[in-house]
Parts: structure tokens; sequence; C-alpha cells
């Protein structure tokens, strides 16, 4: 599918041609009213318009729906938690997150010949095989909690706060305050008490709840974003939560995807929350993300550019041609879209070949919205092989702490982090007995 040429590149030269003529004395007010007029039937026309009838059968929006055109699949691994172990995975699973969201962030959606040129000045691999020494900003915040230089090798003290992983607690939190049966308006009523800020759709999902938009409404009501990473990037919880229960997994992925995604969006949140809770079965990466394909609809969008990624993802030669291989399928698609992630993301895992620091070094390096895939990649294999497949260097740096934005939440302990998941796990598990 094709894209229109972006419009941010004429709106940019349209308002610079309007700087200049207004700096030359020329009177700009008539044309610039037109030109408001016409983006605004433009912006109300487009949210009008919505999927038809025919795209919403083939992608709907409700649970009911969407577990109608699932493909066969396990549902349940395990006939009961299997609690040997669960421990050691659940820790590999969040360190692992949080060791390849850390080694991202730095270089969010940086084009590769930068990371490349940061890796040669600083004297490091690439793609990187440790965190990053050295960054030209090091002093910028981020989330008003973190500084860059946090995230570097030498200066790191804890897991540095990120979006990507303070969701994943709030996930927790979302759990622990309302039990394995929450709906999607305690997840709203969870984000007006712990959420202080959020970017793109989350940003509008929490400035409508803020608005008294009920929480079913809130992801639908103008918010062009609905189909990007932000709710992907808030199942890994649900895949703890629900290890060996993939089904379960997706639905509570569903519940808090809900109140700010739709579609595609919803489906990429619910595809990794089931492959996350299959990997604490099986060790074998491919199969995991198989089995994340049984949830979602065999026919949407997301199901097929998966399917194209594990069917190309046997004949890359290299991460740089997996990158071309997203580049091609994917020309125009935004840098932080669900679809086009979700696809590095499984290219990472497969050339990572279950080797911990192979797989995080891949994936960042491959580019796009790369803390957020080599989180999920680093929580996967790290679901699906322990914490002993991880290399100390990942996670000792983070001296059993992590950092998050959260209202009154702002620091925990991994070790209770992981205690927390697994008391969590068997709360969902008991729904079963």
């Amino acid at each position: 599918m094709g894209y229109y040429p972006k419009l941010s590149h004429l709106a940019r030269e349209i308002s610079e041609w309007a700087d200049l003529r207004h700096e030359q004395g020329v009177k700009i007010d008539p044309v610039l009213k037109r030109l408001r007029k016409e983006l605004k039937r433009a912006r109300k026309e487009l949210r009008k318009a919505g999927p038809g009838a025919q795209a919403l059968a083939r992608e709907p929006n409700t649970l009911e729906a969407i577990r109608a055109l699932r493909p066969d699949g396990p549902r349940v691994l395990w006939p009961k938690l299997q609690r040997k172990g669960l421990r050691d995975r659940i820790k590999g699973a969040w360190l692992g997150r949080a060791a390849g969201c850390t080694l991202g962030a730095p270089v969010e959606n940086w084009p590769i010949a930068h990371m490349g040129h940061l890796a040669q000045r600083s004297g490091m691999a690439f793609p990187p095989t440790d965190y990053w020494t050295a960054h030209p900003q090091a002093g910028e915040q981020r989330y008003d909690k973190s500084v860059i230089g946090d995230y570097l090798r030498g200066r790191m003290r804890c897991v540095p706060v990120d979006d990507d992983l303070t969701y994943t607690l709030l996930g927790l939190l979302i759990l622990e305050d309302y039990g394995p049966d929450f709906t999607t308006g305690q997840v709203g009523r969870a984000w007006l008490n712990y959420l202080p800020v959020a970017c793109t759709a989350e940003a509008v999902a929490l400035d409508n709840l803020r608005n008294g938009i009920p929480a079913s409404q809130a992801g639908e009501v103008n918010n062009p974003y609905q189909e990007w990473i932000g709710a992907d990037i808030r199942s890994d919880s649900w895949g703890y939560m629900a290890a060996g229960w993939p089904e379960k997994a997706a639905e509570l992925a569903y519940r808090d995807a809900f109140l700010s995604h739709r579609q595609n969006g919803v489906y990429g949140a619910m595809y990794f929350a089931a492959a996350i809770a299959a990997a604490f079965v099986t060790d074998n990466v491919r199969d995991a993300l198989e089995i994340g394909l049984t949830e979602i609809p065999k026919d949407c969008r997301l199901a097929g550019d998966l399917r194209w990624a594990l069917n190309t993802g046997r004949q890359l030669a290299s991460w740089r041609a997996a990158r071309k291989a997203i580049n091609g399928r994917f020309d125009g698609m935004h840098p932080v879209h669900t679809n086009n992630n979700a696809c590095l993301t499984v290219f990472g895992l497969l050339l990572g070949a279950g080797d911990f620091t192979r797989t995080i070094g891949l994936t960042v390096a491959m580019g796009l919205d790369n803390d957020c895939t080599a989180a999920t990649a680093g929580s996967l294999l790290g679901a699906a092989t322990g914490i002993g497949n991880i290399p100390h260097h990942w996670w000792k740096p983070f001296r059993n702490k992590t950092r998050t934005y959260l209202k009154r939440h702002e620091w925990f302990t991994n070790t209770n982090i992981v205690a927390r998941f697994q008391g969590a796990a068997i709360r969902v598990w008991e729904q079963k007995s």
C-alpha cells in the first residue's frame, strides 16, 4: 500500500514562505485564513470518514469479534501455572526488557548512519554489544527525571526512566488495584491516578479522559495515532501475568489497549502479549511468535505483515538486509507505527538466534522506534530463556533499582518487581482453577 507524499513538508514550506512575505511587508492574512479554513474542513472530513463496513468486518474492534476471526491456536499451554522456574523467567523478561529499552533510548529513531558514526567515535562495536559510552546530548532531560547520560555505560545507576518501562509497571499496578477482571474504564481511572503525561495516542486518550469523555470512547475521539506503537509497548506486563496462557494475555492486553487504540494498534498489543506468554513455555522464539498470531484476526493487516516477516526472516542475510526489506514493504509508514516496528522486532529475534546481546544489538541497529523494538525483543527472549541467558553487563549496572515517572511510584526495586509479577500471575491463574 503506497502513501501520499507527507503533507508536513508542504506545510513547512508554506510556513517559511509566509514568514518571508510577512517580513517583506506583504499582507498574507487572506491567504492564511483560506488555508486554515480548508485544513479544518479536510480534518473534519478525514475524522468522519472512518473504515467502511467491509474493513471493519475484517478488522473489528470488539474482543468477541476479534476472537471469532482468529486462526486455530493452543489458547492455553499449561493445565495450571508452572511455578518452577517462573521467577527466573520473569526476571529474564523484565531485565531483558529494561536492557533493550535502555540500549535503544539514547538513539531512539536515529538513522542507522548516525548510530554507526556515534559507535565509531566512541570506539564501540556496531551493532552495539554493550551500552553506549558517549552521546552528543548527554545532559538532555528525558521525562523530567533522567538525563541521557544516565543511560550510558559507566554513568548508569538504575534502570533509567522511559515510557516503555513505566507502562509495564503501570500494568502491574492496574492488576494489583483492580484484579484480573479489571475493565477498560478502570484502566482509564488508573491513568488519571498515576500518569502525569503521555505521548501521541496515549496523550489524546488521557486528555479525553480529563475532559470527561468515557474510557470506551477515549481512544477514538480526535485520535489519528490509533494504530501507532503505544499499546504494543504496554503489552509485556500482560504476557508476564498470564505466563503460559496466551489467550488470557491477549484478553488483558485488549482491555488495556482499547483505552487508546483501535484495530491494528490493539492487535499489536494482543500479539506481543500472547507471544510473550507463550515464550514462558517454549525456549523456541519462533514458536512463541507463531503462537502470538493465533490471538489476532487472521486476515488483518498486522497478521499479514507478521507472516511476511516470519517467512522473510528465514532468508535474511544480515540486519541491513532486514531494514532494507522493511523499507521496501513499509515505505512512507510513520516510524512509530505498530506494523513496521512489529516486523523489525520479529527480525531482531530471528537474526539474534537466541543470543541476547546479538538480539538487542541488532534490533537497535535496525532503527525506527528502536528502544521499543529492542525492549520487546529483550523481553520475549528473556521470558523464553530466563535470566541466566542474559550477560551480567546488561543488568548489573541497574543496581536493583528502576525509576519511573508514575505519580507516587517513582522508584521500584527490580527484585520487588519480579516478585510482584509472580504474585500477579498467581492471581490471574486462580481464575482458571
